[in-house]
This record gives C-alpha cells, sequence and structure tokens, in this order.
C-alpha cells in the first residue's frame, strides 16, 4: 500500500507512480525539515537487465503550502537525464562499479534540482543543482561490492545547507497487503472476521523489494512563510503542508525507429499523494485516476469519501459483533454522522484547543496534503503510532519512515479518534487494537540523511 498501484492508469505507469510521502523535523539536523518522495512501487532487485530507474520524460516535484490556502508557495523540482557510455552491449555495467565515474558503469543517470518560488510554473526558477549524480543500482557484490560507499557519495550538498539525493532504496513502508485486499482479514484477527481463519502473525509484503526515492533536506527558514525558525507551535506560520506529485507532457509521439518517442505540450499531472492510503482505500475506483489529475486546493469535491470512508462501514460487517458502538454509529442517516475528526486528520489540519500543546491547522478548504508543524522537535522517545501513541512530532503531524500509518488510520477510522470531536461517543476497544500485526521494517532505518535504508542487492535477497 501506501499508494502503490492505487489507480488503474498509475499502476500502469510505475515510473510516475507516488508510493509514499515522508516529511518530518529531521533528528540528524533540527534545524531542517527533511522530505522524501518515493516512486516505482514494489522494485524486484534482481529485475536487470534493464533495471530500475526515475523517467527522463517525467517531472517530479515536491511541493509546499505555507501560507494555508493549500496553493504551493515553494516547488522542488526534479528532472532527470539517462546517458548511455556503451550502446553496443546489453550489460548494465561491463565489471565491478567501485566509483561514481567508474568506466564499468554503464548506464548513467543524473539530475537537476530547480526550486521555484510562487505558485505553479508561474513563479521566478532558481537552479540549485545540475549534473548531480544518482548512484548505481545495488546488483550483488560483483558489480557493486562497496554499494554503502556509492550510495553516500550520491549524497549531494547543495549552497545554503541543503542537501539532496536521488537514486535506489529499500522500500521502508511495511504492510500486509496479502491479508489487507483479502476482504479486510487482517491477520492477526482473522479468527474474528466474517470468514474466518485461525489467527496468525502479519506478512510484511513489502519485504525484499526496492523503491527509488527523491530526498532533499533543507533549512526550516527556507520553509515558512516569513522566513523565520518556527519556535513557537501554536504560530500558524509554524505548518506547512506538503505533498509530491509527477508529471508527463500531454503528447506523445512515436516513430517506427525503435526509439520510445518523443513528448510535447504542457505538463499534465499522472499522480499525487499527501497523506498515506487515501487513493488506495478512500477514493473509490471511478474517481481515482481522476483524484490523481487534481490539485489539494480542489479537494472540495472528494470530501464524501473522507467524512464517510467505505472502511468503515465495513468494519462491522467484516467482523460482526467486534464494533458495536461504529455499528450505532452507521445505523445513523449519513448526513448525521460526519467524521469530523478524519476531516481534519486528513484535510484541515488539527485546530488548537483538540490535543494540548498542538496544532498543525492549515485553515478550512480541505486538501489532501501532509502537514508538518515544523516548530515541534523530534521525541526523546518516538512512538510507531505517532499523535495516537502521544508523540506529537509523529504522523499526522508530518510522517516519518517508523510511523505506522497502516495501524494509526485503521484505528482513525474504526473510531478512535472519534472522541476528540464528539465526547459523547465511545470508541470500541478493537478500534484501539486493530493493527496490521506489523509494527517495524525488516532492516533498521538509517540515523541520518537520507534515513532510508540502502537498497536490497538482486543477487541476494528474500520476500516475506
Amino acid at each position: 500500500m501506501s499508494s502503490h498501484r492505487e489507480a488503474p492508469a498509475i499502476s500502469k505507469d510505475p515510473v510516475a507512480d507516488n508510493t509514499d510521502l515522508y516529511a518530518f523535523v529531521s533528528p540528524d539536523a533540527p534545524g531542517t525539515v527533511t522530505i522524501l518522495a518515493n516512486f516505482i512501487p514494489l522494485e524486484e532487485p534482481a529485475g536487470g537487465p534493464n533495471f530500475f530507474q526515475f523517467g527522463d520524460d517525467v517531472l517530479y516535484e515536491i511541493l509546499i503550502d505555507n501560507n494555508g490556502d493549500s496553493v504551493e508557495d515553494i516547488t522542488y523540482r526534479f528532472q532527470f537525464e539517462t546517458i548511455t557510455q556503451n550502446p553496443n552491449t546489453f550489460l548494465y555495467n561491463t565489471g565491478p562499479i567501485t566509483s561514481l565515474d567508474s568506466p564499468a558503469w554503464n548506464l548513467r543517470q543524473s539530475y537537476s534540482v530547480t526550486r521555484i518560488q510562487g505558485r505553479g510554473p508561474s513563479g521566478p526558477p532558481t537552479v540549485l543543482g545540475s549534473d548531480l549524480l544518482s548512484p548505481p543500482v545495488r546488483i550483488g557484490p560483483r558489480s557493486t561490492p562497496n554499494y554503502p560507499a556509492l550510495a553516500n557519495a550520491s549524497i549531494h550538498t547543495l549552497d545554503g545547507g541543503i542537501k539532496v539525493f536521488a537514486g535506489q532504496r529499500d522500500e521502508g513502508f511495511y504492510v500486509d497487503l496479502g491479508s489487507i485486499f483479502d476482504l479486510g482479514t487482517l491477520r492477526p484477527f482473522q479468527n474474528l472476521h466474517l470468514i474466518p481463519t485461525p489467527a496468525a502473525p502479519g506478512r510484511d509484503d513489502t519485504k525484499g523489494f526496492n523503491v527509488h526515492t527523491i530526498a532533499i533536506q533543507v533549512p526550516r527558514t527556507d520553509l515558512t512563510q516569513d522566513g523565520s525558525n518556527a519556535s513557537d507551535p501554536m504560530d500558524p506560520k509554524s505548518v506547512i503542508g506538503v505533498w509530491a506529485s509527477a508529471s508527463r507532457q500531454k503528447a506523445l509521439i512515436r516513430d517506427n525507429d525503435g526509439e520510445p518517442g518523443n513528448s510535447a505540450g504542457p505538463w499534465i499531472q499522472v499522480s499525487r499523494l499527501g497523506n498515506p492510503l487515501i487513493n488506495e482505500v478512500v477514493i473509490p475506483l471511478g474517481k481515482k485516476d481522476f483524484w490523481n489529475s487534481q490539485h489539494p486546493r480542489d479537494d472540495q469535491q472528494f470530501l464524501q469519501y473522507y467524512l464517510d470512508p467505505e472502511l468503515q462501514n465495513l468494519l462491522p460487517v467484516l467482523y460482526p459483533g467486534v464494533f458495536p458502538n461504529l455499528a450505532a454509529l452507521l445505523s445513523q442517516p449519513p448526513g448525521s454522522r460526519p467524521r469530523a475528526d478524519l476531516g481534519a486528520i486528513l484535510l484541515t489540519g488539527i485546530p488548537q484547543g483538540i490535543i494540548p500543546g498542538f496544532q498543525n491547522f492549515t485553515g478550512a478548504t480541505p486538501a489532501d496534503m501532509l502537514r508538518l508543524n515544523v516548530a515541534i522537535p523530534p521525541a526523546a522517545s518516538p512512538s510507531r503510532l505517532g499523535i495516537l501513541g502521544g508523540d506529537l512530532a509523529g504522523f499526522p503531524n508530518g510522517r516519518r519512515f517508523f510511523d505506522d500509518a497502516v495501524d494509526i488510520e485503521l484505528r482513525a477510522v474504526a473510531g478512535a479518534t472519534y472522541p476528540l470531536v464528539a465526547p459523547s461517543f465511545t470508541a470500541d476497544a478493537a478500534a484501539g487494537l486493530l493493527a496490521d500485526g506489523l509494527d517495524t521494517n525488516d532492516i533498521p532505518y538509517l540515523a541520518s540523511f537520507p534515513s532510508l535504508p540502502h537498497p536490497h542487492e538482486g543477487y541476494e535477497h528474500s520476500h516475506d
């Protein structure tokens, strides 16, 4: 899941498919914010000889709203170029790749980073870096014998204290895909399902797979509305909204010369991602492709799916007798039971007065963005359940790698957060226990930028 193969059209275009978005105050550099956008879902590490890479014909963007109008005020744009050193071999590499200038590395990819101030392409652009090398993919001990060194050499420090990285990483999002999409049979609780089977541990279905990551670490002062360092969590200027997108040019002209074709015309958005799991399990099938094409500022048109998600209506059916309080709530007419808690968590941010000492409210305009209060420092004792676990530095205040987005959103949809806005409602005991049976990634995250672990190699890897 988070946004892996979430819509019919983008599932056929993995190079442009946003899979996950993360944004958090950097534990390794607390004066900065780290943002990562992942693309290309479920990369099989052994998938050669044409290994995975970013699309030269895709426009990748990370967008920031810092004044609460759900419109981008800052855009970081990444564009890639691939160079084949030797077109007369089928090999990705003709020997060990021991450095970024190794003559054995045949298929190289570089990129540029541009910062745009203001709305869309109309703002003034500033090129932050160009001809920045991505590392090779991780093939195996003979082809990429010291992969961490190659990856670390691909972390580029730009002017103004900005760091960037673009390349292959471990798929750090852990989820039991098989159980969730088998009629919501959450593996730890399948004995309580309408079609029961014996209880069993969850399985990490992303274990052993990779993604391609675009990562940027930026001083907080570059992101806030007034350029301040944002020290007061209650100040509205301490909150930013973040989303990622991928766009393709409107026209593709093919010829019969064997080349992939030429693109022309304006850029058209084909994928976007703010909060995890939204297009996956909130937006209905007939609107998924349309949702991917829309701007967050226009998400009012999808409001009904957030305030009355299909999953909350399925839970009492799939788990008879387990959610009696939720079932009683759902027995009321739809218009009398809007889930204002889900609307706040996912579409407006949480206003002051709901959680003591916290807010990440960006205004009344519904918009699917990650909302991050950059004045809240990294937690001394982080909880994978984020705010549900009492950790104000975690999801839905931004999103860190280890935040268990599946468990958090399952519990919220099941009613665990509804008492925050409807004190008379008592959440079912099961709502606070709902999970997919996984609590962490299969390999540890890194302590410093770009934070996601090094990718699995093709020669030796295993899936759950």
